[in-house]
């Protein structure tokens, strides 16, 4: 199944709902956290309460994850549909289509984000960053290309049908 630009548009419009979801949690998280934080009752009653200590770690950490989750979402924002002719090697922001005697996936190359799956044209696409093991191999790969790919542990031969 070929996919048009429009598709493609699509695809990183779904990808930024998912992640704006995302950081909505993350927001609600940071803020728990912060509150925890702050909250009289985690101060500490001796040099052994690390309650407050703690909650404060957890509150940085969280308030980093939607600083993450906004950064994706500014390069998702900024990233174009390029088309990919058939010669061209894959890159970001290409759907890589494979095929494996046991498996037909489909692959967006994405700057960021990597692990979300994302429904689109009736097919689950898996996004991919090119610092990903499978990333790296497909990066700078062809359309009709024939490897061994490494996932979890053990190497299939696949087939790249398509790059768009």
């Amino acid at each position: 199944m070929a996919f048009a630009e429009l598709n493609k548009h699509l695809l990183i419009r779904k990808i930024l709902a998912q992640l704006a979801e995302e950081r909505s949690l993350l927001l609600r998280a940071a803020r728990a956290a912060h509150a925890e934080a702050t909250h009289e009752q985690s101060k500490a009653d001796n040099k052994y309460d690390t309650r407050g200590l703690e909650a404060s770690y957890l509150a940085r950490g969280q308030s980093q994850k939607v600083a993450d989750v906004e950064q994706a979402i500014e390069e998702f924002e900024k990233l174009g549909t390029r088309s990919f002719p058939p010669e061209a090697p894959i890159d970001i922001g290409a759907i890589v289509e494979t095929k494996s005697a046991r498996d037909h996936s489909f692959y967006f190359i994405a700057p960021r984000s990597g692990g979300m799956e994302i429904q689109h044209e009736k097919r689950e696409i898996l996004v991919i960053t090119p610092q990903s093991p499978l990333g790296k191999q497909l990066m700078g790969r062809t359309q009709g290309e024939r490897l061994k790919i490494e996932i979890a542990g053990s190497r299939q031969d696949h087939h790249i049908l398509m790059v768009c």
